[in-house]
């Protein structure tokens, strides 16, 4: 009888462990939290932030904001005929833009309003030049922008070698055309940015399906140094489609002269001889 007491004993206190045992494996299980987009929790970043911070330090984005202002020279080829050549400055953080055209015409943007000089200058193709050029410029900081929204895709080839690519899309009502996308694509080694397929639907309304029948896509090349940050000296500009990538090549340009301003004194005043225009 005593060796079956000590028997019955034993398998209470073997059951007991193994049950708390399995309490503490499950109490550790839910103290794991699980962060958006599949990171792991303790202060782990989620995928898609990992993606992004990537290509920022590989562009160096702070030290970049550190900086006031940025201009660039830019000569831009659309169907061989030129498109722009002229000159960019804008703050860093985008909201101030001036253009001035090889041909003394000047678009400034003034963080709430556009302005054209001369005045009798014809302001075809204002908002494209404005927006778009200084867009593309400072694609690398503007990943992050309110209102951006991401999806991470399959890696896709690029000149013969495999890319990381992730879809951009924005929320409801982010700037004035919010149902525009791009698809980046960036080096698995640097992380830079190299390519960025793109619709463009500003003016379409909610029919956006013509744009979308038409993607194009703009690859970086050329990279050059400017005071340790990397910046793409000539771009080419392709049709694309998501399973061939890029096809035919419709245009490029040639970025030079790229220069930091601490700065930006009266460059974004409005000029003598211009008129308010709207986009």
């Amino acid at each position: 009888m005593l060796a079956v007491a000590l028997i019955l004993i034993s398998c209470n206190q073997t059951k007991k462990e193994e049950t708390n045992t399995d309490q503490s494996s499950e109490t550790q299980k839910e103290a794991i939290p699980v962060e958006p987009n599949e990171g792991i929790g303790d202060g782990a970043v989620s995928i898609t932030d990992s993606f992004i911070g990537s290509i920022e330090k590989a562009h160096k984005k702070s030290d970049f904001l550190k900086h006031k202002a940025i201009s660039f020279n830019i000569n831009i080829i659309f169907g061989g005929k030129e498109h722009l050549d002229g000159k960019i400055t804008m703050l860093t953080n985008s909201t101030k833009i001036r253009i001035d055209k090889k041909d003394e015409t000047k678009l400034i943007y003034n963080g709430e309003k556009v302005f054209l000089c001369p005045e009798d200058a014809t302001a075809g193709g204002a908002r494209f030049d404005m927006f778009t050029w200084t867009y593309f410029f400072g694609l690398p900081y503007k990943l992050n922008d309110p209102g951006t929204q991401w999806d991470l895709k399959n890696d896709l080839p690029l000149d013969g070698v495999d890319h990381h690519t992730a879809k951009l899309t924005f929320k409801p009502g982010t700037g004035d055309a919010p149902k525009d996308w791009y698809v980046i694509y960036t080096d698995t080694e640097k992380n830079t940015l190299k390519a960025a397929a793109y619709i463009v639907t500003f003016g379409s309304g909610d029919d956006i399906s013509k744009a979308e029948e038409d993607p194009h896509a703009i690859q970086y090349k050329n990279f050059e140094m400017v005071e340790g940050i990397p910046f793409a000296t000539y771009w080419e500009f392709y049709g694309w489609q998501e399973d061939k990538g890029m096809t035919q090549k419709l245009g490029e340009a040639t970025i030079t002269d790229i220069t930091f301003l601490e700065d930006e004194g009266a460059i974004f005043e409005t000029p003598d001889n211009s008129k308010e225009i709207s986009l």
